[in-house]
C-alpha cells in the first residue's frame, strides 16, 4: 500500500504526542491505544482524517471509552508494533501487514474472543480463513485487494494486438499473452511485458504466475509446494518465452520494482502488466487508456486469481471488551465503505462487498472486475508465522530463477527447502 509521512498521533478530539500509553483515565474510563497504516501518498489524503474521524464517532457512543490513534506510514508501522511489543507497551489493536507472530506467541485475542457474532460472521470466507492459525480466527482482515492484467489500449491496437477502438481483448493462455508482447516488440514498444520480480513485492508478482500456471505457494493441506512442477513450469515460461526472448523489456525483473513498473506503464512505455486498483488513478492522472482482464491461466483452465489483504489484530492488554466493542463500530458496513471508498480499495466484509457491487458510478464501478475475482483467490499463507522469512526469501531469490541461464528448479527447491524448515522450527 502506499506509504508517506511521518507518524501521526491522534486522539478523537485533538492530536497529541506520540507514544502515550493507554490505560485507565479516570474512575471508570478506559482509554484504547491503536495503532494504524498510512494509506494515503500525500498529507491531504493521510488516513489520518479516517481514524479520527471513526474514534470522534465511536466516543460518541460510548463515553467511557477513549480512543488514541497512531498513524505511521506502510515503511514503519510493522516495525513500531514490533517496537512496542518488545518494549511490553503492546497498542490494544494494530492495523498492519501481518498477525501471524504475535497470535503464536499467544499475545492476541481471538475474533470470537472480541466481535458480536453478526460481525465475525460478516467477513468474507477466503479472507477469515487466511486469518487463522491452527482453525482459530486472530486476524481481521481490514481491506482487501485483487490483481488483474492491465494493457495500454492504444499501443496494443497499434501493434495490430487488437482493432483500433482498443477494446474487448480477452487472451486466452500464455501462447496469447506471448504473442502479444512478440508484436509490440516489433512495433518498437520499449516494454512489452513488465515484470516486476524486484523487492518490492516480488512475492505477489511469482504468486499470480505460479496460480496461473496451476501451482501455488501451499497445497490443499496448506503444507509449502513452493518446489512443485507446475511452479516450475511456470518460471520456465517466464525465463525461456518471455525475458529469454526479450520481451520483459531493459531491466532485469529482479531488479524492476512494482511502483517503478506503474511509472512506466503511466508514461506509455509498457504494453502490459499485472497490477492492482491503485494503477487506475495512477494511469487516470497521466491520461493513459487502458484494459483490465483477468491474467489467464497456462493453458486457458480457469485458475484462481492472487488476493491481498491487510490486517487488524487485538493485544491481549486487559481491554478486550472495550477492544471488541470499538472493532464491532469498524467494521458497521458505513465505516468500511468509507475508507474503501477513499482508497480505490476492495472491502473485507460481506456487506461491504454488496454495497460495491451495486454501486455503479465512478472508480466503484472500475473496481467490479477486482470484485468478481475476490470470493474464490487465494491469499498468501499468512496464517504462517514462518511465512515473513519465506516472502524474504522469495524476494531476494527468485529474480536469477528466470533471468537467462537460470534454473528454476534448483532456486525454488532451496526456498522450499527453507519454508518447510522454517514451518517445522
Amino acid at each position: 500500500m502506499a506509504a508517506s509521512g511521518a507518524a501521526l498521533c491522534l486522539t478523537a478530539v485533538t492530536l497529541t504526542g506520540c507514544g502515550a500509553v493507554g490505560g485507565l483515565t479516570g474512575d471508570n474510563e478506559v482509554t484504547l491505544r491503536v495503532v494504524a497504516a498510512d494509506y494515503g501518498d500525500n498529507p491531504q489524503n493521510s488516513s489520518a482524517a479516517y481514524w479520527k474521524g471513526l474514534a470522534e464517532g465511536f466516543q460518541k457512543d460510548h463515553p467511557g471509552i477513549k480512543v488514541e490513534v497512531d498513524v505511521y506510514s506502510w515503511s514503519e508501522v510493522d516495525a513500531k508494533v514490533a517496537e512496542m511489543v518488545k518494549a511490553g507497551k503492546a497498542p490494544d489493536i494494530a492495523q498492519i501487514g501481518a498477525y501471524a507472530d504475535y497470535a503464536a506467541a499467544g499475545k492476541l485475542y481471538s475474533t470470537a474472543e472480541l466481535l458480536s457474532v453478526k460481525t465475525e460472521a460478516d467477513f468474507l470466507a477466503p479472507l477469515a480463513d487466511a486469518g487463522k492459525v491452527k482453525q482459530t480466527q486472530y486476524g481481521m482482515p481490514f481491506v482487501s485487494s485483487t490483481r488483474l492484467l492491465f494493457y495500454n489500449e492504444k499501443l496494443l491496437a497499434d501493434a495490430g494486438v487488437i482493432g483500433k477502438d482498443g477494446k474487448g481483448w480477452q487472451p486466452k493462455s500464455w501462447a496469447d499473452l506471448e504473442a502479444a508482447a512478440k508484436k509490440l516488440k516489433g512495433a518498437g514498444v520499449t516494454t512489452p511485458f513488465a515484470l516486476p520480480l524486484g523487492r518490492e513485492e516480488a512475492q505477489a508478482e511469482t504468486m499470480m504466475w505460479m496460480l496461473a500456471g496451476g501451482g501455488g505457494y501451499t497445497d490443499n493441506e496448506e503444507g509449502y509446494s513452493i518446489d512443485s512442477a507446475d511452479n516450475v513450469k511456470s518460471l520456465e515460461f517466464l525465463r525461456d518465452k518471455m525475458v529469454g526472448q526479450g520481451l520483459t523489456g531493459p531491466v532485469e525483473p529482479g531488479k524492476l520494482d512494482r511502483q517503478a513498473a506503474f511509472e512506466a506503464f503511466t508514461k506509455g512505455e509498457v504494453g502490459m502488466l499485472n497490477g492492482h486498483p491503485t494503477l487506475m488513478k495512477q494511469a487516470e492522472a497521466k491520461g493513459v487508456k487502458y484494459g483490465m482482464v483477468p491474467l489467464p491461466a497456462s493453458d486457458g483452465s480457469p485458475q484462481p486469481a492472487m488476493g491481498v489483504a491487510d490486517w487488524v489484530m487485538a493485544f491481549k492488554n486487559g481491554h478486550r471488551e472495550q477492544s471488541g466493542k470499538f472493532l464491532d463500530y469498524l467494521y458497521q458496513p458505513k465505516n468500511v465503505t468509507a475508507f474503501t471508498d477513499k482508497y480505490d480499495l476492495l472491502p473485507a466484509t460481506t456487506s461491504g462487498f454488496q454495497a460495491k457491487q451495486a454501486t455503479t458510478n465512478g472508480s466503484a464501478a472500475q473496481l467490479k472486475p477486482f470484485l468478481a475475482a475476490l470470493p474464490s483467490s487465494r491469499l498468501y499463507p499468512v496464517g504462517k508465522k514462518s511465512w515473513a522469512g519465506v516472502s524474504e526469501d522469495i524476494k531476494q531469490k527468485i529474480g536469477t530463477a528466470v533471468q537467462p541461464g537460470g534454473q528454476p528448479a534448483k532456486v525454488l527447491e532451496e526456498i522450499a527447502t527453507a519454508a518447510r524448515a522454517a514451518d517445522k522450527g
